[in-house]
């Protein structure tokens, strides 16, 4: 091996490690990839909030999904709970969360309202592009976005 070769593929090393170097942090520093964890569903119920969610163009995904939460108080009490999404829909590439609107536990559209009773459901979903209420009394459908400055 002459004294060529050896720069030649020490040059090669170099620029290999400089490449590696440069696509980690790249990787590091790019947006963490969506995990869209909704669970296939085959048979969503024909109901009338899927018949104005399709009616409106969305394509639901998926039926009632139940979260459960598990919470340790003072790292002893374990309490045991859990949250239901009624839908995921989808629109023009956009996943969507659905609640629909109850009559013992209305939606007050206030700010302190809408944040206490849907922002949880944002939170564990953060892929999601936002939440569709359904009012099925009026029939109306309302997408609610949040935008949080931290």
């Amino acid at each position: 091996m002459e004294q060529g070769d050896v720069k030649v593929i020490l040059l090669i090393l170099i620029i290999f490690v400089g490449f590696l170097f440069w696509r980690f942090n790249k990787w590091l520093k790019g947006p963490m990839p969506k995990r869209v964890r909704v669970r296939s569903d085959a048979d969503v119920p024909q109901d009338d909030v899927v018949e104005l969610l399709e009616g409106a163009g969305f394509d639901v995904l998926a039926g009632k999904t139940k979260i459960p939460i598990t919470m340790t108080i003072n790292d002893r009490d374990v309490l045991e709970s859990r949250l239901f999404i009624d839908y995921f829909a989808e629109k023009d590439g956009q996943l969507l969360l659905v609640k629909v609107a109850r009559e013992r536990k209305p939606l007050e559209m206030t700010g302190s309202g809408v944040r206490e009773m849907l922002l949880p459901y944002s939170l564990m979903y953060p892929e999601a592009e936002g939440i569709l209420y359904v009012d099925l009394a009026v029939q109306k459908i309302k997408k609610i976005t949040f935008h949080i400055e931290v």
